[in-house]
């Protein structure tokens, strides 16, 4: 068995509708902490102890339009990352919920067809995704989705925007 690309990232799957905000990702009160796994105690505590539950045994977050809307504190995508979260699927982002993951290294992708094929499936179920060669696997099938541009996979591959630009920096100084 060949190992995983460092680029493919999956596993067990927690499904939400359209138009997740910031308030339910993460409670603003929660905001005075950029701890992820602290923020993640509190990851989606608006919709109760059973959710919160569910998305610490899972990898992948599943949704429909408008993923991360509302405010653009990046707390929404590093509580994420704390949970143990990989990536997140959805059929569209917030711009700045989009941007916010790839800085803090979680891989967001737009893929329609995949959000569908899970909900024709039961809404459960393991999903694959791999952001350099852009597919995702679920239901036993593979769709497609337009790949990162370079940059945002070296930024990834980096785990996150900081840790890109300390690498970068040490090149260049070296």
């Amino acid at each position: 068995m060949s190992p995983t690309p460092p680029s493919r990232v999956g596993g067990n799957t927690i499904t939400f509708g359209d138009n997740v905000n910031t308030d339910v990702i993460i409670p603003g009160r929660y905001l005075v902490s950029i701890d992820p796994a602290e923020l993640a105690t509190h990851a989606f505590e608006p919709l109760g102890p059973e959710v919160q539950k569910q998305l610490q045994a899972s990898q992948i977050v599943v949704a429909g339009r408008n993923f991360g809307c509302g405010s653009a504190r990046e707390q929404a995508a590093s509580c994420l990352i704390g949970a143990g979260v990989k990536a997140v699927v959805a059929v569209s982002f917030s711009r700045v919920f989009f941007r916010n993951a790839i800085n803090t290294g979680l891989v967001a992708v737009e893929c329609p067809q995949a959000v569908e094929a899970l909900a024709a499936a039961g809404g459960e179920g393991d999903m694959w995704v791999d952001y350099d060669e852009g597919s995702v696997e679920v239901a036993g099938g593979t769709f497609g989705f337009a790949p990162y541009p370079q940059g945002l996979r070296e930024i990834l591959q980096d785990g996150g925007l900081i840790p890109h630009l300390m690498r970068t920096q040490e090149g260049a100084t070296s």
